[in-house]
């Protein structure tokens, strides 16, 4: 749960970002330092994302392979092909 909480943390940290983005606009600051506002959340939320990926192949993917239940790996492996082709779009 650990890794959770961090998790969480970090998107806070990106919630206030982005209101921080939003207040940039409605203060009619320069385009290219809004950008660079942008372009930091959507790196930060792509390590976010990447933190929640890890985490649930060291869980739920693992628990699947150690338990032996074929249909169970199954259901770990086509959630992770769906994801990585939403990726691709």
């Amino acid at each position: 749960m650990q890794q959770s909480s961090k998790t969480i943390n970090r998107l806070r940290r990106l919630e206030g970002q982005v209101r921080g983005i939003i207040k940039m606009l409605e203060e009619d600051r320069y385009c290219i330092d809004v950008l660079n506002q942008m372009q930091a959340v959507k790196s930060a939320l792509a390590r976010a994302e990447s933190e929640i990926l890890k985490d649930h192949a060291n869980s739920c993917v693992a628990e699947a392979i150690e338990s032996g239940d074929a249909e169970a790996q199954r259901e770990k492996v086509s959630e992770l092909i769906d994801l990585f082709d939403k990726l691709k779009r």
